[in-house]
């Protein structure tokens, strides 16, 4: 019922429904701890009445501040590291909001999926402004985004499972970003011209596993709809 805030087990129930049947108790440790963080948080934001668009427009101007803080003289990449790490506490708690109180909607998820990529494109224009090459920025953004929008079209054509968990999922371009950024900032504090080439080889990582993922994705995708049929 739409108001009614849930316990964990029937938030981990709920939330397998919409993740593929994916359930988050069977997870590992760190996901299963990090998914009981965001229910936690968003169950508090529930109580105080805040709504899950509203920690979803958060997330995104925390992403659109990374390009903007990340050319910073000296701490730049820094910054941009710390604003990737909070708008990805914001992506989790929106939907653990939605979840937590029954406030789960198609409208929502299209919102949360639309968030998700303006976020990217904000992170890897930051990684372009450090000195990474544009057409390999390019070449990440859009092989996520066919990631993501290979698996929507195979749930459309009747695909009922999420397909695979891939090397190119949502966290790991998290990952690869946060890293990328504090990495790329600790190797400018040595030598100024070394956070541009740090850059670009975490653009090169992000753009390796968004490849392999997208691989494996449609590999699973053929396998699931092969056996629908």
């Amino acid at each position: 019922m739409v108001g009614t805030q849930l316990n964990w087990d029937d938030y981990a129930t709920a939330w397998a429904r919409l993740h593929g049947g994916f359930d988050p108790r069977a997870a590992a440790p760190v996901v299963r701890g990090w998914l009981r963080f965001a229910y936690h948080v968003g169950f508090l934001l529930g109580r105080l009445r805040v709504g899950p668009t509203a920690v979803t427009v958060v997330g995104v101007l925390l992403c659109f501040c990374v390009p903007l803080l990340a050319v910073r003289p000296a701490d730049g990449p820094f910054l941009g590291a710390l604003f990737v790490l909070l708008a990805s506490v914001a992506d989790s708690v929106d939907g653990a909001v939605a979840v937590a109180t029954g406030r789960t909607t198609r409208l929502g998820y299209v919102y949360d999926s639309v968030a998700d990529r303006l976020g990217e494109i904000a992170w890897l224009l930051a990684f372009w402004l450090l000195g990474a090459p544009g057409a390999l920025v390019v070449a990440g953004g859009a092989l996520s985004w066919l990631h993501e929008y290979v698996r929507a079209r195979a749930v459309s054509a009747g695909m009922r499972e999420i397909g695979a968990v891939t090397v190119g999922e949502r966290p790991t371009r998290v990952s690869v970003a946060l890293v990328g950024l504090l990495v790329a900032g600790l190797a400018g504090l040595i030598r100024p011209e070394l956070a541009a080439g740090t850059i670009t080889l975490a653009t090169a990582v992000w753009v390796l596993l968004a490849g392999f993922g997208l691989g494996q994705l449609l590999s699973a995708v053929r396998r699931g709809l092969l056996h629908a049929d």
